[in-house]
């Protein structure tokens, strides 16, 4: 993956452009990954190596997989799902039973030591200012065809298609109908930031698919679509919080065609970004009957990008004192922004701070940050505000945040959120211990599966989204 794709979190875009450009971790010179060389006696290491790195409130799980090529070279890279890394480039050296495994792009190796049945390493992950004990497990890669064989579900699946007539656009997606009689309580599902496919996939994990799933089997239709410019749905992705809002309208719209749809009870679920589409859709004529929003965001984008960049920061064991400084460089840089309306002039003056910043990137990968920078879509979401429209929302809301979020801090967001919505005598909010962005519960509740741990959308969200829409549909 190039630089000028990395990204620590879809919701901010630059984020990790700036902390690479801007010196705060270092710019990487490598490809996707890299072969490296072991010695001839080498353990096998062929499969994913899985791990549990503990970080200031709450741990990530990260990826590493690990590809045997000619000989006794592999190809490595790294996946931190949580914090929306993939195929992150690794360097590895293996000597003995001693496995280096080296990512440049973010300063940061694990060096551990292989079990005597070659199924388990013990070492340390270290990055500047940041050392802690992890165990890497081995699991074998999952065999590419044996995703395509699935068990027929207990209900109907279709492809939808439908269209954005505001931009006129087509969306493809998937209609879930439960078995039985109907008309069926509805929901729209909306993806967070950036483009993403109907299931909302990050690396191996499909939240919306899961979410899906689970609503379906119990008496819930659920509609769920590819953003724009995403598999089977047209138009590009570069767009707004607020360009979505016709996307959901759309959506609404195809299933108030329906006759197995309840259209007294037909709402919107909403995942990070798309829980802030789905409240301002809610603000608008014919609205969603109810809104679920799940980690959406309270603050503004502006605040919201220093919160992040700070929270990376520390994740990845940067010292007070830097995370300060990288602070202060990044609230210039977003103050420029907001005062050069010229945008020409406005990516050159990044460009050349990127580059004081870190004189180590060239002019290519400054002027291509600089350029998403000041994009239509990063400008909208700096000076966003969630909740200025709120006060035009009466429809039930139910806003759900989990305590292990490292994306979008719970407190401060959903607090901003009820603040903004204080009108509505309907809102319900809630938080849920040890559940991170991804809406996942802690690692030593995810379920095992083929002898493995395999992360699974919380019981406790998916439970507590079910009775309160089901609460709702009887009113």
């Amino acid at each position: 993956m190039s630089i000028n794709t990395l990204r620590l979190s879809r919701l901010t875009g630059g984020l990790i452009l700036y902390l690479i450009c801007a010196g705060v971790l270092p710019a990487a010179a490598r490809p996707a990954a890299v072969a490296v060389a072991a010695t001839d006696d080498a353990p096998a290491l062929d499969g994913l190596w899985k791990g549990q790195l503990k970080v200031p409130g709450g741990q990530l799980e990260v990826i590493f997989r690990l590809r045997k090529l000619m000989g006794n070279d592999y190809y490595c890279d790294l996946d931190v799902p949580q914090q929306k890394v993939s195929r992150m480039a690794v360097k590895a050296e293996v000597k003995g039973d001693t496995v280096r495994l080296y990512a440049e792009e973010a300063a940061t190796r694990f060096i551990g030591r292989l079990s005597a049945d070659g199924k388990q390493m013990n070492g340390t992950w270290q990055s500047p200012g940041f050392k802690t004990p992890m165990v890497l497990n081995f699991s074998a890669m999952p065999d590419i065809s044996a995703k395509n064989v699935r068990l027929t579900p207990p209900y109907r699946e279709e492809e939808a298609t439908f269209t954005n007539l505001t931009v006129n656009t087509r969306l493809g997606g998937m209609l879930t109908i439960p078995a039985g009689q109907g008309p069926f309580p509805a929901v729209v599902l909306l993806s967070d930031a950036g483009p993403q496919d109907r299931d909302g996939t990050v690396g191996d994990f499909a939240p919306l698919g899961l979410l899906a799933d689970f609503l379906t089997r119990r008496g819930i239709a659920v509609l769920r679509f590819d953003d724009r410019g995403v598999g089977k749905s047209g138009g590009t992705a570069a767009v707004s919080t607020a360009d979505l809002v016709s996307d959901a309208q759309a959506g609404m719209n195809f299933l108030r065609t329906r006759p197995e749809i309840d259209l007294a009870h037909l709402g919107l679920i909403g995942h990070g970004e798309g829980g802030n589409v789905a409240l301002l859709a809610a603000a608008q004529p014919l609205p969603p009957a109810f809104v679920v929003a799940l980690a959406a965001y309270g603050l503004p984008g502006r605040e919201i990008v220093v919160q992040q960049q700070a929270t990376t920061l520390r994740t990845l064991g940067t010292d007070n004192n830097q995370i300060e400084a990288a602070t202060k460089r990044q609230q210039a840089m977003l103050e420029i922004i907001r005062q050069t309306t010229d945008n020409a002039q406005a990516q050159a003056i990044v460009a050349n701070m990127l580059k004081q910043n870190n004189a180590a990137i060239d002019n290519a990968t400054a002027q291509s940050s600089a350029a998403e920078m000041t994009s239509a879509r990063y400008r909208f979401f700096l000076a966003f505000n969630p909740v200025q429209q709120l006060t035009g929302v009466s429809c039930p809301v139910l806003l759900l945040n989990g305590t292990n979020d490292l994306t979008i801090n719970a407190d401060a967001n959903q607090k901003a959120l009820q603040k903004g919505l204080a009108l509505n005598k309907n809102v319900t909010a809630k938080k849920l211990s040890g559940v991170n962005h991804l809406f996942q519960p802690e690692a030593t509740k995810w379920p095992i599966i083929n002898g493995q741990q395999q992360p699974n959308f919380s019981p406790e969200a998916e439970e507590t989204i079910r009775e309160w829409i089901v609460a709702q549909s009887k009113k």
